[in-house]
């Protein structure tokens, strides 16, 4: 099973991401490190991500998830997934699949965004992924979860779902 962990930028993909691929005692991938280097220098420059900058970074994505997933391979991957063309791009790679989609106050976004050091993606950029983002309301294999819980909590939410399934 490849397991996405998906939302807007400071929702605590990677945070989660690891704490999940720890309990199940599977790798975690970070999905910013196969951003190109000039799509980091853009959003380092608080310059939104077009469709086409993510072109890349999609096609690399979906063929690792193809790869983990044809050599039997469980991961925990986190990834903003913000459309769902992304999502169906991903779905074409594996048929087992699932996303966690962290929601939650954009408050509480911009705050964790604040307190972060060492990471390029500026709190500017928020309204972009905000405006860029389409709830996968109704998509299938998708947990939605209010990020306003600690992150233990949410593994342990995440883990009654997902447990049986591995």
């Amino acid at each position: 099973m490849i397991i996405i962990v998906m939302g807007i930028s400071g929702s605590g993909k990677s945070t989660l991401g690891k704490l999940l691929a720890d309990r199940f005692g599977i790798p975690f991938a970070e999905g910013d490190a196969f951003h190109s280097p000039a799509n980091v220098e853009k959003m380092a420059a608080g310059i939104p991500l077009t469709d086409e900058d993510r072109k890349p970074w999609l096609a690399t994505l979906t063929a690792e998830i193809g790869k983990w997933s044809a050599a039997g391979e469980a991961r925990v991957l986190s990834c903003s997934a913000l459309r769902k063309s992304y999502r169906d791009q991903f779905r074409t790679a594996t048929g087992d699949l699932r996303f966690v989609f962290l929601d939650g106050a954009v408050e509480l976004v911009r705050d964790r965004m604040a307190r972060r050091e060492q990471h390029f993606m500026p709190v500017a950029l928020i309204e972009s992924q905000i405006a860029t983002l389409e709830v996968p309301d109704g998509e299938p294999d998708v947990i939605r979860l209010d990020i306003d819980k600690l992150p233990e909590e949410l593994v342990e939410r995440i883990a009654k779902v997902l447990e049986p399934l591995l």
